[in-house]
């Protein structure tokens, strides 16, 4: 079986690779004053087609909870389908495992726009296979270029991970990330055996076996990839997954207006001296008319604080590096990628509860505070250690901190007359985050 992405894709399109330059909105295209498009867009909707039998299936092993050790989980339980396929609940990390009980290591992300994810792979032409070179365990060597919302094309060379699913990329299709969560004792809980008797003894097994064919009845194994794969075409053929319907999205076509709020967010998340939002969240129309995604699919250190209401964080050895742990050596081999996770699309993300890998800030506030704050007011986001110092970047080991984005904007400001943004300045942002939400 072929994997889902990569060789399929929602739009049957080539797509642009993930290091491509996109060019930031011009003086002409910016909105009017009245908050309306200038240069309005033709945009490449999904196309709305009946289910394939391979999707019907997958949307019922969706919301199978019979598939989870429990009984009582579901793919939907994690990925709320009124929520945008995040998690609907306050708590940092959902709560799975046979009792229900169990902390899972890191936030949910959403499932939604991951039909158009590239595959992993470190620098912008060195994929991760077989096949490739060894990955460099440092690359601090190579010409690095800033981030800057103004110009994305300059850090378009950068040796930096890319692409992939989690916040680490450690699956590259929809048909390998299934399984992840299926499996881990602090989610979904179950084995390959309980699966397996569950897809033999379920409303769809007849139709999964005749889909399946002779290779099905003969391999259990090749009935497990099958039904994975359903998953997977569930995913790219329901519609409510990549809904491109946000007020943003009409804005770009020429349908809706900004608010005077919102367009002064919308200015200052483009602006590289201020925001510089757009530098990693992409928000411009593709060349070949695909919406934007709001993320460049690439990976960044940010020092995010420890989040303390982790349960394995109470381990003082214990962290989380993100990419570098995405295999057993990472360590020594990503060691200049250590701490470093998944830029995430800022689509739907108002409706968000929590925020970053480890689930650490509960509002958008919060989390451009961080942004701005970082560096002038650690009090603000890390212990103290001792009467006037605080251990700054205190979710990862001094030997990575190196790795940590320290000059792009907003970041690099020490002292609070050069902070990029004012109060009003950051809930015009927020305003401007919440055209994005998919109705």
């Amino acid at each position: 079986m072929q994997p889902l992405l990569g060789c399929i894709t929602l739009f049957a399109l080539i797509l642009t690779g993930p290091s491509a330059a996109y060019a930031q909105p011009s003086d002409a295209c910016l909105p009017s004053e009245d908050g309306s498009n200038p240069c309005p867009k033709t945009i490449r909707h999904p196309a709305h087609q009946p289910f394939s039998q391979m999707a019907e299936i997958g949307k019922q092993l969706f919301y199978d909870k019979e598939l989870s050790g429990s009984g009582k989980l579901s793919c939907a339980s994690c990925h709320d389908p009124k929520n945008h396929y995040a998690s609907s609940g306050a708590s940092p990390v959902f709560l799975g495992g046979q009792d229900l009980k169990q902390q899972g290591h890191r936030a949910v992300p959403t499932l939604t726009y991951l039909e158009r994810r590239p595959s992993f792979s470190i620098g912008p032409d060195n994929p991760v296979s077989e096949e490739a070179p060894p990955i460099p365990a440092n690359a601090t060597g190579a010409s690095h270029g800033a981030k800057s919302a103004a110009n994305t094309s300059a850090s378009a060379t950068n040796i930096v991970p890319q692409g992939g699913l989690f916040w680490d990329g450690r699956a590259d299709t929809l048909q390998q990330q299934a399984t992840g969560p299926l499996y881990d004792p602090a989610e979904m809980a179950s084995t390959r055996e309980k699966v397996l008797h569950r897809i033999n003894n379920a409303p769809y097994t007849a139709a999964l076996k005749q889909l399946a064919g002779v290779a099905g009845e003969q391999s259990p194994a090749f009935r497990l990839d099958e039904a994975m794969f359903a998953l997977a075409r569930y995913q790219i053929e329901e519609p409510s997954f990549h809904l491109y319907s946000s007020k943003f999205d009409g804005w770009l076509e020429g349908k809706e207006k900004l608010s005077p709020q919102e367009r002064q967010g919308y200015l200052l998340f483009n602006d590289p001296l201020k925001g510089n939002c757009a530098a990693c969240h992409l928000d411009t129309v593709q060349p070949d008319g695909l919406p934007p995604l709001f993320t460049d699919h690439q990976y960044e250190a940010l020092g995010v604080p420890r989040n303390r209401e982790l349960v394995q964080n109470r381990n003082p050895s214990w962290y989380d590096l993100g990419v570098c742990d995405r295999q057993t050596d990472g360590r020594k081999t990503l060691s200049s990628y250590c701490g470093m996770f998944a830029t995430p699309t800022l689509r739907n993300v108002s409706s968000r509860h929590v925020f970053f890998h480890n689930g650490v800030f509960r509002s958008l506030k919060q989390v451009l505070e961080f942004y701005v704050f970082r560096d002038s007011r650690p009090e603000q986001f890390y212990p103290k250690k001792g009467r006037d110092h605080y251990v700054i970047y205190d979710d990862i080991p001094d030997i990575y901190k190196n790795n940590i984005d320290r000059t792009d904007a907003p970041f690099g400001r020490d002292s609070e007359k050069n902070k990029t943004l004012s109060e009003k300045e950051m809930e015009q942002i927020i305003e401007f985050l919440k055209t994005l939400t998919d109705e």
